[in-house]
């Protein structure tokens, strides 16, 4: 039941807003009784809070995975936006409330989601310092501001981007690490 309360009230929070979304409009969707969401939640915002963890907590352990089995700096970025491409695809409702309902959390909480979003964006920016150590990157780029670059592309792809579209996930993605890598530079003098 819980799960199915999660996904029901993600779905409602996409398509009416967090604030527009009541308790009772989810209890009803799912044709159980307010009881039941508060056996699982004490409030809409626990639930709020529940979907912002799951989300971010399964984020950094891919991220995790990719950093560990990824063999070069170039290889783990790559990666890391195909994963955060790809959950467009396959997470794209709870995606959507992750990065559009966070400003509902308390601030303890919202204290707690932006310190794990710090830890996901401090792991790519050592990416790019190591590729720069490595020499695989330009040493002429400033990490932070390529790490906010990179996410700021990617994660505001949430608002625009159709899976079902013209485009694929994974054509999306390799566009995205092609435009990243490379630039927009016909010729690299």
């Amino acid at each position: 039941m819980k799960a199915e309360l999660m996904k029901q009230s993600t779905d409602l929070f996409v398509e009416k807003g967090f604030s527009a979304t009541s308790v009772q409009d989810i209890v009803d969707a799912l044709g159980v009784t307010k009881g039941s969401f508060y056996y699982h939640f004490k409030s809409k915002e626990a639930l709020l809070m529940d979907i912002h963890l799951r989300y971010i907590d399964d984020l950094l352990g891919r991220q995790k995975t990719v950093l560990e089995t990824e063999p070069t700096n170039r290889g783990k970025l790559v990666k890391v936006v195909e994963l955060l491409i790809h959950d467009i695809e396959t997470q794209g409702a709870i995606g959507r409330v992750y990065y559009r309902e966070i400003r509902h959390l308390s601030d303890e909480n919202a204290a707690t989601i932006r310190a794990k979003r710090g830890e996901f964006r401090e792991n790519i920016e050592q990416v790019i310092e190591e590729g720069i150590e490595a020499g695989e990157f330009r040493n002429s780029l400033h990490p932070k501001m390529i790490t906010f670059a990179i996410l700021g592309v990617t994660n505001w792809s949430y608002q625009w981007f159709n899976p079902e579209g013209a485009l694929s996930a994974a054509e999306l993605a390799d566009m995205y690490t092609d435009f990243i890598l490379n630039g927009i530079l016909a010729d690299h003098k």
